[in-house]
């Protein structure tokens, strides 16, 4: 069962996960690490849901999510990525999460791709599901100028929300 209102492409994604397309989700795993739109395997599972005239931004988030999704399928319909970063805490030194987490903040469209990665894997690692439908829509208007800012902003304030200091 899937989620109202989520975007054609992310339902297709689900789908490919839910009947266990192995072969489509090894295909689309092969995108991870390389630029969003070079690996052909991917071609035939994301070039179908392009509309036309993207941004190049826009089309690389069909790639990249396609490929992260392929890596880590378990999803949820909550939170976004501070969210998601969020819930990884433990008890212990969070220091490095954190650095983890400002680092990806601060990716510029280009790197993007590579810090997202380590952040999926880390997620994957803690078992933490994703809102793939939430991440795809962010991804497309990162690169923006002010919109970008923002997205940023929302998930820095999910993220630290969680740290706020206790009333004694």
């Amino acid at each position: 069962m899937t989620e109202p209102n989520l975007h054609p492409f992310i339902e297709y994604l689900y789908s490919l996960a839910e009947r266990q397309d192995r072969a489509a989700l090894a295909a689309l795993r092969r995108g991870l690490g390389k630029p969003p739109g070079t690996v052909p395997d991917m071609y035939p599972y994301v070039v179908p849901w392009l509309p036309a005239d993207l941004y190049r931004s826009e089309e690389a988030a069909y790639y990249l999510v396609a490929a992260l999704f392929a890596f880590h399928p378990s999803h949820t319909d909550q939170g976004n990525m501070g969210d998601h970063m969020a819930a990884a805490r433990d008890e212990g030194n969070n220091d490095s999460l954190e650095r983890r987490f400002v680092a990806l903040l601060s990716a510029h469209p280009d790197d993007l791709p590579d810090y997202l990665r380590q952040a999926v894997s880390f997620l994957r690692s803690k078992e933490i599901p994703i809102n793939w439908e939430r991440l795809f829509r962010d991804l497309k208007l990162w690169g923006h100028p002010e919109r970008g800012d923002q997205i940023r902003k929302q998930w820095a304030a999910s993220f630290w929300r969680y740290r706020k200091p206790e009333e004694e």
